[in-house]
C-alpha cells in the first residue's frame, strides 16, 4: 500500500506558542511534579546517606547530567526522530518495528516482544503516577499542619475517586486551563528554588560533572544506590515521546528548553541549597523552601498539577489501549470518544475502573509517597531499555544507519539505562514487583490474544471458500437461491473467501440479497489513512462487490460511514442490513497453547465488545450468525 499518510507540518507563530503551552499540561505534568519527592528519597533514611556537602552536590549533579542526557540528548534528540507518520510512544514503535526485515525471524519476533512488554510495563506506571504524585501533594498538610496527619489519606483518596469518576465526562471543558495551570506551577517552584539559590550561590557548582563521579567515588554501593531515586527526576521521559503526535517535536522541545528545564533545574538546585543551609529540612525540603503565608496556596497548587500529570497518564492509557485493540493485541473494549474537536481524547470504561482499583489499593497499602517511590522506579527503568533497544532496531533495519554508529550509541545509551535498572531492581521486595506484575500480567493477555487470533483466524482459512469460485459455482446452479430485495453487508476476517454468516444463510434460508457487499476492515501499522485511500472497491458478478476499509491504528472504524462515502456503491441506509458472524469458542487443546492460556483465550473472545458495537453498526439492521468454532 502507497504511504497513506502526509508528514505533519512543524506549527509556527501564535499557534505554536498556544501548542507549547498546551503540551506543559499534558506531556510535562509527570515530570513536572517530581521535585515533591525525588530529592527528598536520594537522602531517604533507607539509603544511609550522610547529609554533607559533598553528598548534596553529588546528587545534584546526578540530577543535573541525568536531565541532560536522559532528556535532553536520548528522547529529545533520538528517540523523537523515530516517529511513526508523526506518532510516536512505545505501541507506534513497535508497530515501525514490525515489518522491519530484520535478517531472521525471531530477531524481529523478539523486539516486538520487547514493545510489547514496555507497553505493558506502561499500565504499572498508569496506576503509580496518580497515587504518588497526588499523595506526594497532599502531604505538604503535614508540613502546614502535623495535627491533619490522619487526613492525608482520606484526601487522597477522595481525589483520586473524583478524578477516576470524572472520566467518563472527558476533559474538553476543562482541559484549556491545564497548560496555563502548569505553567504557574513551573513559574512557582522556579521561582521557590531562585530564591534558595540567591541565598547560596555556591550550589551551582554542582553542574560541574566532577562532584557525580566524586559522589560515587565516595560512598561505593550506597552513591550508586541512590541513583535509584535520582532516576525519580526523570520518570516522565516516555510520555514527552508518547505525546509527539498530538503536539509534535518542535513545540515539546521549545518548552522543555525554555520551561520546563530551567524550572526543574532551579528547584532542584534550590532544594539543595536550602539543605546546605539547614539540614533538617531533608524531612520535606520542597513544602520547607515555601514560606509559611504560601504553604496552604502552595499544596493547592500542587495538588491542582498533580491531578493534570495523572490526567494525562490515565489519558495515555486510554490511548495505549486503543493502539493496542487496532494492532490486534487486545481485545475490542468500548471506546467512547470524549471530544467532537479531538479525536485523540477518548474514554475506555474497563480500562478506568481497572486503573482506579488499583490506584485506590497502591495508596491504602503503601501510605505514604516515600513507601511508593520503590514501586514506581522499576517498571519505567525497564521501558526506557526497551525503548532504546527498539530505537537501534529503528535506527538500523529502517533508516540503515552504519551498524558501527548503532552500536557505539546503542552501547552509551544502555549504559545510562541499565545503571538506573540495576539501582531501582533492589527495590523488587519493596513494592518494586507491583509493575512487573502487572506488566506480566498484561502482556500474557496480550499475547495471548494475538496469538488466539491467530490461530482461530487459520483453523477458519482451512474452510474457507474463495469468493469467486463461490460466485462461478453460483452462476453455474441449476436451483439457484433466492434473491431477495435490499443490499446486505457482510463484514468478515478476509473479503476474498466467503463470509461463514452468508454460507449459515444459504445453508438455512436458501436466500440472497439482490446486493452483496463483502467488507474486511485492515489495520494498517501506521496511525492514520488517509480517506481517499480508506477504501478498496472491485465489483464482482451477481451482483457481489468486495470492500477492504484500511484504517490507521490511531483511527475508530466507522464501517457504515466509510460505505456510505464510497460513491459507486449508491447505498440507500434505509435499506442496508449488515450480517456479521460471532464464533463460539471451545478450547479442546487444539491450539498449540498450555489449556490455562487457551482456556484464557475463550474467556477473552467471550467478553470481547461485540463487533456490532465496535464497528458502530445500527442495532436494528444488524444480524449476528453465530458457529461454534473447537480449538
Amino acid at each position: 500500500m502507497a504511504d497513506p499518510i502526509h508528514s505533519k507540518t512543524e506549527p509556527n507563530g501564535r499557534y505554536l506558542i498556544a501548542l507549547s503551552v498546551a503540551a506543559l499540561g499534558v506531556v510535562f505534568g509527570d515530570i513536572g511534579t517530581s521535585p515533591l519527592y525525588a530529592v527528598r528519597e536520594a537522602f531517604g533514611e533507607h539509603y544511609g546517606l550522610a547529609l554533607t556537602e559533598a553528598n548534596v552536590l553529588g546528587v545534584l549533579s546526578l540530577i543535573f547530567w541525568s536531565l541532560v542526557v536522559v532528556i535532553s540528548l536520548k528522547y529529545l534528540t533520538l528517540v523523537m526522530r523515530a516517529d511513526n507518520h508523526g506518532e510516536g510512544g512505545i505501541m507506534a514503535l513497535t508497530a515501525l518495528v514490525m515489518p522491519s526485515k530484520l535478517r531472521r525471524g525471531h530477531w524481529r519476533y523478539l523486539a516486538v516482544m520487547l514493545g510489547l512488554f514496555g507497553a505493558s510495563l506502561l499500565y504499572g506506571d498508569g496506576m503509580i503516577t496518580p497515587a504518588i504524585s497526588v499523595l506526594s501533594a497532599v502531604e505538604g498538610l503535614e508540613v502546614a499542619a502535623p495535627r491533619l496527619e490522619p487526613f492525608v489519606i482520606p484526601v487522597t483518596v477522595g481525589i483520586l475517586l473524583a478524578l477516576f469518576l470524572f472520566q467518563s465526562r472527558g476533559t474538553q471543558r476543562v482541559g484549556g486551563l491545564f497548560g496555563p495551570v502548569t505553567l504557574v506551577w513551573f513559574s512557582a517552584i522556579a521561582l521557590l528554588g531562585l530564591a534558595q539559590i540567591v541565598r547560596n550561590p555556591y550550589v551551582l557548582t554542582a553542574l560541574n560533572p566532577y562532584h557525580a563521579v566524586h559522589f560515587f567515588t565516595a560512598n561505593g554501593a550506597t552513591g550508586f544506590w541512590v541513583l535509584g531515586s535520582v532516576f525519580l527526576v526523570v520518570t516522565g521521559g516516555e510520555a514527552l515521546y508518547a505525546d509527539m503526535g498530538h503536539f509534535g517535536r518542535t513545540p515539546i522541545r521549545l518548552t522543555w528548553f525554555f520551561v520546563v528545564l530551567p524550572a526543574l533545574l532551579l528547584n532542584y538546585f534550590g532544594q539543595g541549597a536550602l539543605l546546605l543551609a539547614n539540614p533538617a529540612a531533608v524531612e520535606n525540603p520542597f513544602y520547607l523552601m515555601v514560606p509559611g503565608w504560601a504553604t496552604y496556596p502552595m499544596i493547592a497548587l500542587a495538588t491542582a498539577a498533580t491531578i493534570i500529570a495523572s490526567q494525562a497518564v490515565i489519558s495515555g492509557s486510554f490511548s495505549l489501549t486503543r493502539q493496542a485493540m487496532r494492532l490486534g493485541f487486545l481485545p475490542r473494549m468500548t471506546v467512547v470518544q470524549t471530544s467532537s474537536q479531538e479525536i485523540g481524547q477518548v474514554y475506555i470504561p474497563t480500562i478506568n475502573w481497572i486503573l482506579m482499583f488499583a490506584t485506590v489499593g497502591l495508596v491504602l497499602g503503601f501510605r505514604s509517597s516515600s513507601r511508593l517511590a520503590a514501586a514506581y522506579g522499576v517498571g519505567v527503568t525497564t521501558d526506557m531499555v526497551f525503548t532504546t533497544l527498539l530505537f537501534a532496531v529503528v535506527a538500523w533495519s529502517l533508516w540503515k544507519w552504519p551498524r558501527w554508529a548503532v552500536v557505539l550509541l546503542t552501547l552509551g545509551l544502555l549504559g545510562v539505562d541499565l545503571s538506573f535498572w540495576a539501582a531501582n531492581i533492589v527495590k523488587v521486595p519493596q513494592g518494586g514487583w507491583f509493575p512487573l506484575v502487572v506488566g506480566a500480567v498484561m502482556l500474557v493477555v496480550m499475547t495471548t490474544w494475538h496469538q488466539g487470533r491467530a490461530l482461530l483466524s487459520s483453523v477458519l482459512q482451512k474452510d474457507a471458500f474463495p469468493l469467486e469460485r463461490f460466485l462461478e459455482t453460483l452462476a453455474a446452479s441449476k436451483n439457484p437461491p433466492v434473491r431477495v430485495p435490499g443490499t446486505a453487508v457482510y463484514l468478515t476476517r478476509n473479503a476474498d473467501v466467503v463470509p461463514p454468516a452468508l454460507l449459515s444463510n444459504l445453508r438455512y434460508n436458501r436466500a440472497v440479497h439482490e446486493n452483496v457487499i463483502v467488507v474486511s476492515v485492515e489495520t494498517e501499522e501506521i496511525p492514520r489513512v488517509l480517506g481517499s485511500l480508506r477504501a478498496e472497491v472491485r465489483a464482482l458478478d451477481l451482483g457481489f462487490t468486495r470492500v477492504v476499509l484500511h484504517y490507521g491504528f490511531m483511527e475508530h472504524p466507522n464501517v457504515p460511514v466509510a460505505l456510505y462515502d464510497i460513491t459507486e456503491l449508491d447505498l440507500d441506509p434505509d435499506d442496508t442490513y449488515f450480517v456479521l458472524g460471532r464464533e463460539i469458542v471451545l478450547p479442546e487443546g487444539k491450539l498449540g497453547m498450555p489449556r490455562w492460556r487457551e482456556q484464557l483465550f475463550a474467556v477473552l473472545q467471550r467478553n470481547a465488545l461485540p463487533a456490532t458495537a465496535f464497528f458502530d453498526l445500527p442495532p436494528a439492521q444488524t444480524f449476528e450468525v453465530g458457529h461454534l468454532v473447537r480449538l
